[in-house]
């Protein structure tokens, strides 16, 4: 078996729904103990399906330890402080105002541990904006992702919170950057990362593309979004009613379908380049969708595959983990949780099959709140007393049951 990379780092999480949950759910594939302090309500994904958890919950929170402790109480701070002197490095998406009224702004947290790298991912980095409040659609709408998704007429999210989870990715890349020179500065130990900042990165290329049509045509011009910016790169119906997705980048990708498909136009220059094909977008549009609507789905799929063109079903959630490429070890993670089974996908690496790291299912609110602390220094005794001020908490397995009646096979 492999040794994980991050075996023996103790990382604490301070985590709320999804960017540094996400964070620490990737630490935690990595080999790294991660706690989840949470409060005495928990955290809110516990609660958001029918009274018990979320998939969020359940997929990112595998693997990791609970301690429930009120950070609003003086006794369950100083807990706190004990088990922060402990670790490696604190991940937290508290509101900047939340964190200095509950005690863990950077300073407060170097001062307890001068080694501790700090992530803080937050609404806004430093700046004019950086005490406003953000969450994954805010940083969409301000970063140009919204405006181009226009649902029912009205700019809407895209759905899954993809910029939680960059933010979480980047939040791994600064601290595991932070590991790598111990001998750095305070500075070098200070992860900041900003949901904002975060959208502006990844909407690089079309924010420059924008400034550069500026430059060559003197106005703000824009391409066509997503697929629509490359003729016959997108989903089409096959004739018996399901979605082919086709990979349709470059000249070769062109002839290759016209290959397939047995269409005359593979030979004709006028449609030979991109460019040509951007110019004359609907014939190449309609092209393609009479295509694929000329064959049934296996009939299509066998002729793309001789070709050697690239393409995919458009597949509905309830069927993706059908695929074997789905199911090659290392892909996906057996967790159970309240006794029922869950096949969760691994953070993408090479060699996870043959790690070292043990499945934890989701924990209970609490449920390492006594052996964390104890760990950490704080007595047996000590410990009972936390518990009766109700400074710290420990597992109630009865916390919930779901309200819904479980489909039997």
């Amino acid at each position: 078996m492999r040794t994980t990379p991050l075996a023996g780092r103790r990382v604490i999480e301070l985590g709320t729904m999804l960017a540094a949950p996400f964070a620490t759910h990737i630490l935690s594939q990595l080999g790294a103990e991660v706690i989840k302090v949470e409060p005495p309500a928990g955290d809110p994904t516990r609660s958001l399906v029918r009274g018990g958890p979320s998939g969020t919950f359940i997929a990112y929170s595998h693997g990791k330890k609970s301690v429930c402790i009120d950070l609003s109480m003086a006794e369950g701070r100083a807990a706190f402080h004990t088990l922060l002197a402990s670790a490696d490095a604190l991940v937290h998406n508290l509101a900047p105002k939340a964190a200095r009224k509950l005690g863990v702004s950077r300073e407060e947290c170097a001062a307890i541990n001068p080694a501790l790298i700090y992530c803080h991912i937050r609404g806004y980095a430093a700046g004019p904006q950086e005490n406003d409040l953000a969450s994954n659609p805010v940083a969409e709408a301000a970063t140009g992702v919204m405006e181009a998704n226009i649902v029912n007429g009205r700019p809407s999210r895209l759905g899954p919170s993809y910029h939680d989870q960059f933010a979480g990715a980047y939040a791994v890349i600064g601290i595991l950057a932070a590991m790598l020179q111990p001998q750095a500065g305070p500075a070098a130990r200070q992860v900041e990362v900003g949901l904002y900042e975060t959208g502006l990165h990844v909407a690089s290329r079309d924010l420059v593309g924008v400034q550069l049509k500026t430059h060559l045509f003197g106005c703000p011009e824009r391409e066509p979004h997503g697929e629509f910016s490359m003729p016959g790169y997108g989903a089409y119906l096959t004739a018996d009613d399901r979605w082919i997705y086709l990979l349709m980048l470059s000249d070769a990708h062109w002839r290759k379908f016209c290959e397939a498909m047995q269409l005359p136009q593979a030979g004709d220059d006028d449609l030979a380049t991109l460019r040509q094909r951007k110019k004359d977008r609907g014939r190449v549009e309609m092209l393609v969708k009479t295509a694929m609507a000329t064959y049934s789905f296996d009939d299509a799929v066998n002729r793309l595959k001789a070709a050697g063109v690239g393409f995919t079903e458009v597949l509905p959630l309830e069927r993706v983990l059908e695929a074997p490429q789905a199911h090659q070890p290392g892909k996906l993670r057996a967790v159970q949780f309240r006794g029922l089974d869950f096949e969760v996908p691994e953070f993408p690496r090479v060699g996870a099959a043959d790690e070292d790291l043990k499945t934890l299912p989701p924990p209970a609110l609490g449920e390492h709140t006594v052996d964390v602390l104890i760990a950490a220094g704080i007595t047996p005794s000590a410990c009972e007393i936390l518990i009766a001020s109700g400074a710290v908490a420990v597992a109630n397995l009865d916390s919930f049951a779901w309200a819904a009646v479980r489909h039997s096979a």
